[in-house]
């Protein structure tokens, strides 16, 4: 008997951070809608937007969580709550990044702290946290959300191309690791995607001409469905046999 490809998450526990808007909002309502339970990390738990009760209104249960990034003690403690909750967690989308822009010889330490302490150290603990419960019950699958800036380089923007470039290597050695648990982990790139964090940029119709010609082959902006898709297709059954792998959602942009 032929079995189908199967990109339904039902029944599934995920954990998605910075949720409050934007890719993470979407990403949220796009697992809900296959299926699955999403507890929502916030980094101001009071300030969801509705999207608790959008999860609700599709028939799957919403956990909103305080999860600042930047927290040790709140990744913990959200995953924790996650699993006291719902009994197990099987997806982790590592959304919650931050971009803060300048030329690199005008980067402060505090800018450049903040940006590896959420982008890169805040996607490691949440993988660890959630990563110690999935070896425990055999089966997780993680998503990091990176960047085409982890693969080309964008002017003003050298720490956080740093870290995206650093969080695809890291998908690649926590999939080496937990693998032979059932455990599977990998990251999707996008490129510029119609969000709050990316509208005042692309207010400038030059620089938004700009990036609809280099993303090459299609010559449009991405909306956040577009990245929700890439994310739903990994964490589901349908990807079981991809792992360590960066999948690049750019219209094009990197292949020029």
């Amino acid at each position: 008997m032929t079995t189908f490809p199967d990109y339904r998450v039902d029944g599934k526990i995920a954990l998605v951070t910075g949720a409050a808007r934007g890719l993470g909002r979407a990403i949220s309502l796009a697992l809900a809608n296959a299926g699955a339970d999403v507890a929502l990390g916030f980094r101001d738990a009071g300030a969801d937007g509705g999207l608790t009760d959008e999860v609700r209104g599709l028939g799957r249960a919403a956990l909103p969580l305080q999860m600042d990034m930047t927290a040790p003690a709140q990744i913990a403690e959200s995953v924790r709550a996650v699993v006291e909750r719902f009994g197990r967690i099987d997806i982790l989308v590592n959304n919650a990044g931050i971009a803060p822009g300048n030329p690199a010889e005008d980067v402060t330490e505090d800018d450049f702290d903040r940006t590896v302490r959420v982008n890169l150290k805040g996607t490691f603990l949440a993988s660890q946290a959630a990563g110690r419960v999935m070896i425990e019950q055999g089966y997780g699958r993680i998503v990091n959300v990176g960047s085409q800036a982890g693969e080309v380089a964008l002017p003003g923007e050298s720490v956080y191309c740093m870290t995206k470039a650093a969080i695809a290597h890291l998908t690649r050695c926590l999939a080496v690791e937990w693998g032979p648990h059932g455990v599977t982990v990998n990251n999707v790139a996008p490129t510029f995607i119609r969000t709050p964090g990316t509208a005042p940029a692309l207010s400038d119709p030059a620089f938004e001409a700009d990036v609809i010609e280099r993303i090459a082959a299609l010559h449009r902006i991405g909306e956040p469905m577009d990245v929700a898709g890439a994310v739903l297709f990994l964490a589901s059954p349908a990807a079981s046999l991809i792992t360590g792998h960066t999948l690049v959602i750019d219209g094009g942009w990197t292949v020029r």
